[in-house]
């Protein structure tokens, strides 16, 4: 007998059953898994992915693609220049707190919507109808732009990282430029690639030994401890006071404000908080995905930002002068700070375990960028969305999808060759990613107050001054990334940023207007009345299909 064929309609309130809320009594993880896939069917998709990710690999998947020590060491060159110890210690604190409002309020949303289409299918259903193939429109592209440049800017700064190393251990005789930089890039994004491609269970057990078997010894949680104490300890008589840890102020920007040059420190916690949204994006693979993508969003953020405010203070402590490290020629200057503090072997010992913990960031945010732009295409979305939207009947992987973000990471590394790369790239990405992020919140708070379902989790009456707070702190930050990190830029030194974002508005733009508006109706529903048994189904032994 043949396959019904499947049904395409636009997934709006009427095509959703979202009566029945959510149950505590599914014990087995055969009964999770049906009942996630019967809660996706439920908004609108049959199931395409072996939920293999488990509550606790979920958390290890949102925390680790922040990886913290390696995010920090990457943009310490921002807090230096805007601010120094004072950019260091508040310009980390001060973004914190206000992006836990938006992981508060994404959670609340992921909780109540787990599918991989993630933000825009949450802008779809929280848009007036009349608006809702637009939002998620907008929502859609600002998250791929986003995603696309983020896996671009941590894998160009593990190549930075690479380089620094190398300088180090020639003693300075090797020194390469930006055209081997690139050249280091494109290895790197070539391994995520493959890595990848993988099928669900690799990564996820790849990703859970990452965090949490490796992580207690060597790796992302060992590595940031390992650095604290190791800046803290062996900095001994040259650190500098508290008063000075906390309260030394240098403006290096060339911005002639204090206050303006304090703001654009921002850059890094805003880069480094990003990439969360990971959680929801896996949803479709996660078991119990409705409890563990919500706690695994905020858990990543709390934990990222926690972290990160101790390495930092540790950073600033043993930072003897903010102008010796901005004069490095290290590329990165957190590797001159490590070298200054611990030596050469020391440096090279704790830079190496940096390396691999910027690696494998960079390879979670490839699976978490594949999955948007799976998700985007299977909706019709994007250009030859026929070709992103398959899945690998080996891997049960979207390895086209995976590709296609890998060569426009490779796009966009071209930026390598200007002085202003790290800043244009970063801000590019926290641009792309918060525009989305804030996108069904400011739905959520206007048009969608009585839409939303609540999921396990929810904000209660909370969701509307924490929803206030998140969308007027994107608009701000939105603006502030777009500005130079000087007062006089020349081509060399410009924020590429804004050309970025705005090809991408323009082009998306002009797709809208011309064709799209026509034809695009946002989320498709691509289940029909008549089940059909999804993967995990498939696996299961009868009788635990029965009810």
């Amino acid at each position: 007998m043949s396959s019904p064929k499947l049904d395409k309609q636009p997934v709006d309130s009427t095509t959703i059953p979202v009566e029945g809320g959510y149950h505590d009594h599914h014990t087995t993880s055969s009964e999770l898994r049906h009942a996630d896939d019967v809660r996706l069917a439920q908004l609108g998709y049959r199931s395409e992915f072996r939920r293999e990710f488990s509550f606790i690999e979920t958390i290890a998947f949102a925390f680790s693609i922040m990886g913290v020590v390696a995010s920090i060491s990457s943009t310490f060159s921002f807090p230096l220049v805007s601010g120094g110890h004072v950019g260091m210690i508040f310009g980390w604190l001060i973004p914190s707190l206000f992006v836990m409002t938006i992981a508060a309020s994404m959670a609340e949303l992921a909780s109540s919507m787990p599918t991989s289409a993630g933000l825009y299918y949450f802008s779809a259903k929280l848009a007036p109808p009349k608006y809702s193939a637009l939002a998620s429109w907008i929502t859609g592209w600002a998250n791929i732009t986003g995603q696309v440049t983020l896996v671009c800017s941590i894998d160009f700064t593990c190549a930075q990282m690479i380089t620094t190393a190398l300088a180090v251990g020639s003693n300075g005789s090797v020194v390469l430029g930006n055209g081997p930089t690139y050249g280091i890039l494109l290895a790197i994004l070539f391994t995520h690639g493959i890595v990848c491609s993988a099928a669900t269970t690799v990564l996820a057990r790849l990703n859970l030994f990452y965090v949490v078997v490796n992580g207690e010894f060597s790796l992302l949680v060992g590595t940031t401890i390992a650095a604290i104490i190791s800046l803290l300890v062996c900095a001994g008589d040259k650190k500098v006071s508290t008063r000075d840890a906390f309260t030394l102020f240098e403006n290096n920007t060339g911005w002639a404000n204090n206050g303006w040059a304090f703001l654009l420190a921002f850059t890094a916690p805003m880069w480094t908080l990003t990439g969360y949204d990971s959680a929801a994006h896996i949803s479709e693979e996660t078991a119990g995905a409705a409890r563990a993508a919500p706690v695994a969003i905020l858990v990543g953020v709390g934990a990222t930002a926690s972290l990160g405010w101790l390495l930092l203070i540790a950073a600033s402590f043993a930072t003897a002068s903010v102008p010796d490290l901005l004069t490095s020629t290290l590329p990165l200057p957190m590797g001159q700070l490590f070298l200054d503090v611990l030596g050469k072997r020391g440096m090279l010992t704790i830079w190496s375990f940096i390396i691999v913990v910027q690696y494998v960031t960079g390879a979670a945010q490839g699976v978490d960028a594949s999955r948007v732009v799976f998700a985007f295409a299977r909706d019709n979305a994007l250009p030859g969305s026929r070709w992103w939207k398959r899945m690998n009947r080996h891997t049960q992987t979207p390895v086209n999808a995976v590709w296609l973000v890998i060569v426009l990471a490779a796009i966009c590394g071209l930026l390598g060759f200007s002085a202003a790369a790290l800043s244009s790239l970063a801000g590019a990405s926290v641009i792309g990613l918060y525009v989305s992020y804030v996108t069904p919140i400011f739905l959520r708070i206007t048009s969608g107050r009585d839409k939303l379902v609540r999921g396990p989790f929810s904000l209660g009456r909370w969701y509307m001054p924490l929803g206030v707070v998140a969308v007027a702190w994107v608009c701000f930050i939105v603006v502030l990334l777009l500005f130079p990190s000087s007062s006089a830029p020349t081509a060399e030194t410009m924020n590429y940023a804004v050309v970025l974002i705005m090809a991408v508005f323009i082009f998306a733009s002009v797709s809208w207007i011309v064709s799209a508006r026509r034809w695009f109706t946002g989320p498709i529903s691509n289940v029909n009345e008549s089940a059909t048994p999804t993967l995990d189904e498939k696996q299961q032994p009868m009788a635990d299909r029965v009810d």
